[in-house]
Order: C-alpha cells, then structure tokens, then sequence
C-alpha cells in the first residue's frame, strides 16, 4: 500500500510498525515536502488505497475515516538515534486476535 507512493513522491519507507491503536512509519525523503505535506500525503493516500481494497470497511469505522486526527511528526539524524527509533518500531507489539494489514493482505 506504501510501497507505491516511494516512486511518485521520492521517498522511502524503512519501518512500519503497528501497536493497539495506532502505527509508526520511518520513512526517508528528500526536502521538496514539508514534515506537515508529508503527514497529510500519507494518511490521503494509504486511506483511499485501503478504501479501494475494502470497500464494506467505511461503513464499520466511526464517521467513516480510516485516520483519526492529529499525529505526530519528528524528524531523526542518521546514527545511534535512528537506529534506536528503527528498534523501537520493529518491536511494536500487537495483543493476540488483533487485525493487523497483513491479514487484509498487504
């Protein structure tokens, strides 16, 4: 689903990492998009390709959005720092029965 925004906007997704409620996205991009562009541009267009794919799923989420609103946006270094946030988002953890996007088949 990520994967085929990397060409069209220059960017490059290293971590994806999904917990209860939420996901974390490690991503590299060149400075053409602001950290707020690249926020909005990514929760645009993951949520209509999951729409596309699931189309009965609109009706279940609450007012019929797939993100909620808010988030957060930070930037990291290369180095020890980004390493760290690469562990921290490949640990995220999942409770036992949760859906997660590979069991929609991404």
């Amino acid at each position: 689903m990520c994967f085929g925004m990397e060409e069209r906007y220059n960017m490059k997704f290293e971590r994806i990492g999904f917990d209860e409620d939420h996901v974390h996205f490690m991503l590299r991009s060149v400075p053409k998009y602001s950290l707020s562009q690249l926020f909005r541009l990514m929760k645009s267009v993951t949520a209509v390709q999951f729409f596309k794919k699931h189309l009965d799923l609109r009706k279940e989420l609450w007012g019929g959005e797939f993100w909620s609103d808010g988030g957060f946006v930070g930037t990291v270094g290369e180095g020890i720092n980004a390493e760290i946030i690469r562990k921290y988002i490949e640990g995220q953890g999942r409770k036992s029965g949760q859906l997660r996007l590979v069991d929609f088949g991404y």
